[in-house]
């Protein structure tokens, strides 16, 4: 079985963040994590073709993905050793294509409880224009051997 725990990101660096977020699904966004607090999350990539839906746009599935994972790092560095963090709700807006350049999306907390977290991310163009916005509610889990099961 794969180790699937996040690495403890007061001790762990930005690139193995970024290496522990590029397996599985992870590996189609291509992000790479610049900051990683229990406070703001902030990553980026660079569009490639594969991240384009027909029309030659960037899929909204994409940043759906991106504004999970992004609040879900923020939520589970926050939670720390508490357990895990799911999403079990995300609102994501598409607010402008994009076919090409670099995105960066950031991540912060509107609320923090005992149960649940709710996450704002936003997305951003290299003009810093607001490409796609999102909120991510995640639960707080501290049993996580029961998650999947």
């Amino acid at each position: 079985m794969t180790d699937h725990s996040l690495p403890d990101p007061a001790a762990a660096t930005l690139e193995e963040i970024t290496t522990f977020n590029r397996a599985g699904f992870g590996t189609a966004l291509g992000l790479e994590f610049l900051e990683v607090t229990a406070d703001v999350v902030r990553a980026q990539w660079t569009v490639s073709p594969d991240q384009h839906q027909p029309y030659g746009i960037v899929h909204g599935g994409v940043y759906c993905a991106v504004i999970e994972t992004i609040a879900s790092m923020g939520g589970a560095t926050w939670f720390g050793e508490r357990g895990n963090v799911v999403g079990v709700n995300n609102n994501t807006d598409f607010l402008r294509a994009t076919r090409e350049g670099v995105l960066t999306a950031v991540g912060t907390p509107i609320h923090r409880g005992r149960t649940q977290q709710l996450w704002r991310v936003v997305i951003t163009d290299g003009k810093e224009r607001v490409v796609s916005q999102g909120q991510v509610r995640l639960a707080n889990i501290e049993d996580s051997a029961r998650i999947g099961n």
